[in-house]
């Protein structure tokens, strides 16, 4: 006698989480916008329930605090870069390099604020949101020594060059989608060449680690 009252239960608990999940994206991309715009230490519960057009609690209710809340955030757009830009494991090594840069960039130019809120959105506040930037350069470092070296157990030396090679990629991305007006296929050309040069000199220190051959130009 009880099956079906648990089976018209069920209905309602799935749909129920569902619409959760729905609102709590929503909410995540609301804050992007929000946080890319204004610093966090700037913006207040009161402040982003008001611009977010929703009750102070929905926000306690999803995240706990306004730190939960920015932490699900920066979470959230980690994982779509990260996502983005190892999208071309399957080509060979030089074309993965070439197409990581492309997809890095088209990331950052189609998803902004979320670009911003990795890089750049008070990044400096908090030791979790500073560790969660550093975890997505690692990822791209992988990513990149993967598609040069063929694998992503690397030298310090070499992790090293990679990573003063991501800290200004970062910095070039940040000014262009501010500032727009460079094509992406120029930046992305001047990055690949910077990688390149980058490589050359982490082969002249580390000779266990050398540079691919220059990536081609796609026609």
């Amino acid at each position: 006698m009880n099956m079906p009252q648990q089976r018209a239960a069920t209905g309602p608990r799935v749909r129920g989480t569902e619409r959760s999940v729905a609102r709590r994206a929503e909410l995540i991309a609301i804050g992007r916008t929000l946080f890319a715009d204004t610093s966090y230490d700037a913006l207040s519960m009161d402040d982003i329930a008001r611009q977010a057009h929703v009750a102070k609690g929905l926000i306690y209710y999803y995240f706990g605090s306004k730190r939960g809340y920015y932490l699900a955030i920066i979470q959230d757009s980690v994982a779509g870069l990260v996502t983005f830009a190892a999208s071309s494991s399957e080509l060979p090594a030089v074309d993965r390099v070439h197409r990581t840069i492309d997809s890095y960039l088209r990331y950052a130019e189609h998803h902004q604020a979320a670009y911003r809120a990795i890089v750049s959105g008070g990044v400096g506040f908090d030791a979790e949101v500073h560790a969660i930037r550093d975890g997505v350069r690692e990822a791209i470092i992988d990513t990149i020594a993967a598609g040069a070296y063929g694998r992503s157990d690397i030298s310090p030396l070499a992790r090293m060059g990679l990573l003063s090679w991501v800290c200004g990629v970062e910095g070039a991305t940040l000014d262009w989608i501010d500032r727009p007006g460079l094509p992406r296929d120029i930046l992305r050309e001047l990055l690949v060449k910077t990688l390149g040069g980058a490589l050359r000199a982490v082969e002249e220190l580390d000779p266990a680690h050398p540079a691919p051959q220059p990536a081609r130009r796609d026609a």
